[in-house]
Formats: C-alpha cells, sequence, structure tokens
C-alpha cells in the first residue's frame, strides 16, 4: 500500500482516530506512524476535527409543557382495560417507549453525522455503521453520558466510546444492552466509562432496534436484565 497518497493516509488516520482499525492493521499503522509525516498530520487533523465531539454535553432542562405532550403521546394511547372506570391505561417498559427519547441530543446527531463519514472511502469492506446514544434526560440526576457506537459493515463487531467525560462513582459499572423490538433486553457486556469498548459478536444486528446502556452494580447486572437507570439510549435505523 502507497502510504504516500494523501487519499489513502486520510482513510486510515480516520479509521485509526474513530477506532475502527484493529488489529496487527491498527499496531502496522501505528509503527508507520514513527517515521511517516503525513501519516502524522493525518492523525492529527482528524483528532482536532472530532476534538469538539468530545466536550461534555450540558444537560437542558425542557419545559413542563414538552414533558405534557411526550407523557401525553406515550401513555393516553396505550390500551385500556375494559373492566369499568377505574381502569388505567398500561405503563410502557422502558424499551417499548424509545420513542422517548427521539430528539434529545442534538449535539450527539451532529457527532454522529461527521462521524459516519470517516471511513466512507473504504474500497473493500465499506463504511461502518454510527449510532449516537443519547443521555436520557430521566436518567440525568444519576449520571449525564452519551456514546457513539460503530458497527463493522460484517455486523461482527461494535466499538463503542463515550461522548462526554464519564465521572463513575466507585461500584458501579455501566452496562451495554441490545434491545429487540419485542421481548427483553440482552446484555453485550460491561463498558468502558474512559475509553473505547469492543464487542465482538456474530450478528451483533440481528433484531436489534436500540442499543442502551444502563447503570449496574460493579460486575454488571445481577438479574440478567438492566436493574439501574438507562442512562443512555440510540435507535438502529438502517
Amino acid at each position: 500500500m502507497d502510504y504516500s497518497r494523501p487519499e489513502v493516509a486520510d482513510r486510515l488516520a480516520a479509521e485509526y482516530v474513530l477506532g475502527t482499525l484493529r488489529g496487527s492493521a491498527r499496531r502496522r499503522f501505528e509503527t508507520l506512524l514513527l517515521s511517516h509525516p503525513l501519516l502524522r498530520r493525518s492523525v492529527a487533523g482528524w483528532e482536532a476535527r472530532l476534538a469538539p465531539y468530545a466536550q461534555p454535553v450540558l444537560p437542558v432542562t425542557p419545559p413542563d409543557s414538552v414533558w405534557h405532550r411526550i407523557e401525553s403521546q406515550l401513555f393516553d394511547a396505550a390500551p385500556r382495560q375494559r373492566a369499568g372506570p377505574a381502569a388505567t391505561p398500561r405503563r410502557l417498559r422502558w424499551w417499548e417507549a424509545l420513542g422517548l427519547w427521539q430528539g434529545v441530543a442534538m449535539a450527539s446527531l451532529a457527532a454522529a453525522i461527521g462521524l459516519g463519514m470517516l471511513a466512507s472511502r473504504s474500497p473493500v469492506v465499506g463504511p461502518p455503521i454510527v449510532i449516537v446514544l443519547g443521555n436520557n434526560p430521566e436518567a440525568a440526576q444519576s449520571l449525564n453520558v452519551s456514546f457513539v457506537a460503530s458497527v463493522g459493515a460484517d455486523g461482527r463487531s461494535l466499538v463503542l466510546r463515550p461522548i462526554n467525560a464519564v465521572p463513575l462513582a466507585t461500584g458501579r459499572a455501566l452496562e451495554l444492552w441490545a434491545v429487540p423490538a419485542q421481548g427483553a433486553p440482552r446484555s453485550l457486556g460491561l463498558v468502558r466509562p474512559d475509553g473505547a469498548t469492543t464487542v465482538l459478536r456474530a450478528e451483533v444486528l440481528r433484531n436489534t432496534s436500540a442499543f442502551a446502556v444502563s447503570l449496574e452494580p460493579a460486575g454488571g447486572s445481577p438479574s440478567g436484565a438492566p436493574t439501574g437507570p438507562i442512562v443512555s439510549v440510540g435507535k438502529v435505523d438502517i
């Protein structure tokens, strides 16, 4: 491969900074960085472009009228029992109400647009699928955090990175979940609060309509299902 070609250097640098360049290819690239000025400039350029997305996203409290409309759309339309006037609407489980988080993190969406362009020039396997997991306003008091998930084009790997710093308390852990269209979420393992987490799983997107991150005890959920607040969630739209 001719690393002196600007388009080659730029593509490899983008994949390196995003974290989709892995294994022996990543180690070889890091070795080349020591003696290849063009590669170093390309890496520095991509790091500078993505630096704004690593800044903390300040929480914004929406007006009460917004929450009233959301609650009305989510819960008032739920099926009602026919047992009598005391019947109450069924409260949706959190993974059935993913519409709650649509549009809650526009800054994170901007990050997705930028990150989704990084590997679009790859002529071999195609670009990764990028999904933004926005912060959940209902869990902001517990932890205010957003993530970017990059799923390999072959569907066999997922790289998850926090967009903002994660002040994780001692004795607590973050756990990633794949949420199906129907049924309970399935765990994809614990998440690093200070860097990239790589999940190697065949067909990671199969029967997955969203990804979510929950706050759990150290070691992860003891029950096989989310036990703590859902701090971040992002819908899969492909």
